[in-house]
């Protein structure tokens, strides 16, 4: 693994909202490319996991560009869905990626397993798998959890993707409604680049 200090990352991402979170994460001293400047398309994501995607498009992005890749691949695990949307959890919101409708559609697949779920704590966690892959073909892949339950109301604008159903252990607030700076303090994202800011 290079033992050098990354100076400059391409962040393989076509996601606004998890391009800003990640480049908020990083060091402000850092050079960012994002597919802002470059417009390459995203690729079809093939793998059954967080880490497999994670991988898949960190790889792909660093051959396109030549650069240090960062990439996350990241989504909501509700266990009385066994776990679903998980690694779909994109693809619930169509193709023009509407979490409105990711989001109905979670209450309708909960609600068809149970009708009273709104009177109970429906547990979920966010994942996130946070890969660098340097242009020789080195990689790392490291995993961020954080654990909640499912909001019954849609609440805040803050975020994105399923942010407003999505309360941590301990909070009140849901990811929607709480301030991106106290958000990632404690969020899947955050935890998993943790582990990776070493090589920052």
């Amino acid at each position: 693994m290079s033992k050098k200090k990354i100076k400059e990352i391409f962040i393989g991402s076509n996601n606004e909202g998890k391009l800003k979170e990640i480049a908020d994460l990083l060091p402000k001293s850092l050079k960012i490319y994002s597919n802002l400047d470059l417009k390459i398309p995203s690729p079809k994501e093939t793998g059954t996991t967080f880490k497999q995607n994670s991988l898949l498009k960190a790889k792909y992005f660093s051959k396109k560009t030549n650069k240090i890749c960062l990439a996350d691949d990241s989504g909501i695990e509700i266990d009385i869905l066994n776990k679903a949307p998980g690694v779909y959890s994109a693809d619930w919101s169509g193709k023009k990626r509407n979490f409105d409708l990711a989001i109905k559609k979670v209450y309708q697949e909960i609600s068809k397993k149970n009708k009273n779920w709104k009177k109970k704590k429906i547990s979920a966690r966010f994942i996130c798998v946070l890969t660098i892959f340097w242009p020789n073909g080195k990689f790392i892949s490291k995993t961020g959890k954080i654990e909640g339950w499912i909001s019954n109301l849609k609440r805040g604008k803050n975020g994105f993707g399923y942010d407003p159903i999505f309360i941590p252990y301990g909070k009140r607030l849901t990811f929607g409604e709480m301030e991106p700076k106290k958000k990632y303090k404690i969020d899947h994202r955050s935890n998993a680049f943790r582990k990776i800011k070493k090589f920052f």
